[in-house]
């Protein structure tokens, strides 16, 4: 680590970056930013190369000239990702969160449990915006002219939305939910989505159709670096994602109205697009390559977006993801918030934790929870795996993995060396593994080390 990046490092101790184009600057002066000024093709080019730097842990790139898309569009990739330079593995999490470059996950992870505990505090909402320097409405509208990339191979199509941020509220305006979903598009003013009901854009929507109504919407592309960490967070119903993230840094968020839709957004974000969820009509969404590691095989019905207005910065940014292997900007942000999410939970059933992982290069599929004693003179290690069981897997953060392990103290849950270490020298299978079925039938293994 060079004296440069010791600087910025001191620098941005617990600040709170307020747009994206603030944490590039910090990024670049870390050695984590790369631009590229060759024109590349949105038609798999930028998703090829973002997937290269994942593998390579490399800088997150920025492209700025794209092919058949209007000059100063651009499109960022990896902004969530992870770096292989030491001392820095999770910089960009943690920068984007409001912690030192340097953090480590348990800093990182126990923090934000305790600001999840936190009195929320609720957005400021502001007259101007710099989201609205450019306002495309109406029949103006044109979702091609926004560089949405073809990002794998047997997707369905291109995908404008694979880091932005969903905002719905409820028809009686008590809830304000901010989410992330994938949205494809489909032509310059209709694009469609997952809305899976169980999760709370789907239930926000389901109240709209209920009322017989669509569902107001804007999504935010280019906020600031900590709104999709927050966004990817599985909080309780009727807890506003704004507002807990207004507590983890103590100060409010800036918010702004809408141009078209009774919402308010991010107000230093870099596009939002506003519109309607349709009550009714449908399209064929997917397949697309997921966070798993695997494209889907078909393609299904899912409602259509209907866009009103598209309003954006001067030289906008278009962050994406490509989704699959590990380790990617998804479950960076699925590990690390569901990671604090957990931990959270498992405190207030005074649970003997000291802190958890999910774990990045497991597709967030393995949480590893670290125990403060694990001699079992309390309780015995079947009984400590069953009393995590049932605090885990009956949360709302734990009906998304199916694997948990508890370890001692003395490994790092983040670093899947010593947790592969642990699991290879410490388990007995015949009495350490254990096996739970839930009411969903499914089978999740909790295994005691």
């Amino acid at each position: 680590m060079n004296m440069r990046q010791q600087s910025v490092i001191e620098a941005n101790k617990m600040r709170y970056i307020k747009d994206l184009r603030e944490y590039l600057k910090t990024l670049d002066e870390l050695g984590e930013l790369q631009e590229i000024n060759e024109e590349v093709d949105w038609n798999l080019e930028i998703g090829a190369i973002i997937r290269r730097a994942y593998d390579l842990r490399a800088p997150a790139p920025l492209f700025n000239k794209i092919k058949d898309i209007e000059q100063g569009f651009r499109v960022l990739g990896g902004s969530g990702g992870i770096s292989r330079q030491d001392g820095l593995k999770f910089c960009r999490i943690a920068t984007s969160l409001g912690f030192s470059p340097s953090a480590g996950a348990k800093e990182i992870v126990n923090t934000l449990a305790d600001s999840f505990e936190k009195e929320g505090i609720s957005p400021r909402v502001v007259q101007d915006a710099v989201c609205h320097e450019n306002i495309m409405a109406r029949e103006d509208v044109d979702l091609m002219r926004l560089p949405a990339p073809f990002i794998h191979s047997g997707d369905g199509g291109r995908y404008i939305n694979t880091w932005g941020t969903i905002v719905v509220q409820t028809p009686d305006k008590s809830w304000t939910n901010w989410s992330i979903a994938r949205i494809m598009l489909l032509e310059k003013n209709r694009m469609t989505g997952l809305i899976p009901p169980q999760q709370h854009l789907g239930i926000i929507h389901q109240m709209w159709k209920d009322k017989g109504e669509p569902t107001p919407f804007a999504l935010v592309l280019g906020a600031p670096p900590a709104v999709p960490f927050f966004s990817g967070t599985p909080f309780p119903e009727y807890v506003s994602e704004g507002e807990v993230l207004g507590a983890h840094f103590a100060e409010p968020i800036h918010v702004v109205q809408c141009k078209t839709v009774d919402l308010q957004v991010p107000a230093d974000s870099e596009i939002v697009i506003e519109g309607t969820i349709s009550d009714k009509e449908t399209a064929e969404e997917g397949p697309m390559g997921e966070f798993a590691g695997y494209v889907g095989e078909h393609d299904t019905p899912q409602p259509v977006y209907n866009v009103s207005a598209i309003t954006h910065r001067k030289d906008p940014i278009l962050p994406i993801v490509n989704a699959g292997v590990p380790v990617e900007d998804t479950q960076t942000c699925c590990g690390t918030m569901y990671s604090a999410a957990v931990l959270a939970e498992l405190r207030k059933h005074n649970f003997p934790v000291d802190t958890c992982f999910l774990t990045f290069e497991s597709a967030v599929h393995l949480l590893v929870v670290t125990v403060e004693e694990m001699e079992h003179t309390r309780i015995s290690a079947k009984n400590l795996a069953r009393e995590a069981k049932e605090i885990i897997f009956n949360s709302k953060p734990g009906v998304d993995f199916p694997k948990v392990m508890l370890v001692d103290n003395d490994i790092d849950p983040s670093d899947i060396n010593q947790v592969m270490w642990a699991f290879s020298t410490r388990v007995h299978p015949q009495s350490d593994a254990h096996f739970f079925s839930l009411s969903t039938k499914r089978h999740c293994p909790c295994f005691t080390i």
